[in-house]
């Protein structure tokens, strides 16, 4: 396997960190781009994705992201059982660490499902980031919940991607810590500045209702659809992939814009424009414990938020009334109305001005910091203990 080599120069004392993710990389800017990339600035990052399978021989492509991040991409021979695969994506694993010279690294672990990849690592600390119940999700294997026992028996640590699902896994592992979705708040308030409307949404009429996100099963199509039934005079702006749904499913109209998947850069661009950001999400299994990582976001750009009644949301944003949480399309239209109509008065200023307030306690990179501490107060732990086998 050919080398890479890194310039590390500049990066801390940190173990270089192994991240074993089912996201690809250059997908939705989510949790796993935020964390890994502020990580990337004291430490090497290795970030590997799924397989690709192809006609062979197995390879690890990698390739160097401008933020700091070594993608690595395992292409593994097709025609092998799944459990097969796993064992041939491990040795190419394997050999990578080896080559690379990594003997003290640390393991950092998204999908349970993948975790026979990492049979031959040997991390001084393993985490295990929970940033979703996958076992909920449209197509989960029956496997993933006993994976992630096993998971949970091997992690030091469990970071949870919001407080709903820290309930759950605290009851699971000893040392389970929840880090809800946090914001980069600069660059969101840039759709505060006058920013030239995005050219694809540039002509439609105003009010803009928009939403940008994974257009999945956690989408709620039939919420969507009949707002827009209802009210002809709303332009709703849809931004995003249409993923494991058939988008033949989507509600169809002369006010329903889908206008595709944007970069993380862009948002800032679109959202200068809408009226309202829209969290509309179904109420089932795949939306139980979630925290949209877009609710900071959207309140970051000074836009008025309607969300259904995601736990969450409620919890801060609806407590707090920054904002409006309603179920059912009657009431969600209500909302929609209520944050059309205050748009532009003291109350609506009062409220940014809130919603400013709880940003200030928020950012990504308070969370790896804190994250990062964890990571060594387990590492020292661990030593403490091995220290006292010792004795």
């Amino acid at each position: 396997m050919k080398k890479i080599h890194l310039n590390s120069g500049s990066r801390g004392a940190a173990p270089a960190l192994i991240v074993i993710s089912h996201l690809r990389w250059d997908f939705v800017f989510q949790r796993p781009q935020h964390l890994m990339t502020r990580a990337a600035r004291t430490r090497r990052v290795f970030y590997v994705e799924e397989p690709i399978f192809g006609a062979g021989p197995d390879r690890l492509e990698t390739q160097a992201d401008p933020s700091g991040v070594t993608v690595l991409t395992p292409h593994v021979e097709e025609g092998h059982s799944p459990a097969q695969s796993q064992t041939r994506t491990a040795r190419l694993l394997g050999e990578f660490v080896r080559d690379e010279g990594m003997e003290t690294y640390d393991l950092w672990v998204y999908t349970p499902m993948e975790l026979p990849v990492t049979s031959g690592l040997r991390p001084r600390v393993t985490v295990y980031d929970c940033m979703d119940e996958l076992a909920n999700f449209r197509g989960a294997s029956p496997e993933l919940r006993e994976r992630e026992a096993q998971l949970f028996a091997q992690a030091d640590l469990v970071f949870t991607g919001g407080h709903r699902l820290y309930e759950s896994k605290c009851q699971q592992h000893d040392s389970a810590h929840p880090f809800p979705s946090s914001v980069d708040v600069p660059h969101f308030m840039g759709a505060r500045g006058g920013l030239e409307d995005a050219a694809d949404q540039e002509g439609l009429p105003r009010p803009r209702l928009g939403f940008y996100g994974v257009i999945d099963e956690r989408f709620d199509i039939g919420l969507i659809g009949e707002l827009a039934r209802r009210r002809p005079e709303w332009q709703f702006v849809l931004l995003g992939p249409v993923v494991k749904i058939d988008p033949a499913e989507l509600p169809r109209g002369e006010n329903l814009h889908y206008l595709g998947m944007k970069k993380y850069t862009e948002l800032p661009t679109y959202l200068a424009h809408w009226d309202v950001a829209l969290l509309p999400f179904a109420l089932n299994e795949a939306t139980e414990f979630i925290s949209p990582t877009k609710t900071p976001e959207y309140l970051a750009a000074g836009v008025a938020v309607v969300s259904t009644g995601i736990r969450d949301v409620i919890r801060p944003y609806g407590e707090r009334d920054l904002v409006r949480v309603a179920d059912g399309v009657d009431a969600f239209e209500a909302a929609c109305a209520a944050a059309l109509a205050e748009a532009g008065t003291p109350a609506a200023e009062e409220r940014r001005e809130r919603a400013d307030a709880y940003l200030a306690t928020l950012s990504w990179d308070r969370t790896w910091a804190e994250m990062s501490a964890l990571i060594e107060e387990a590492a020292a732990e661990r030593v403490a203990v091995a220290g006292v086998a010792d004795d």
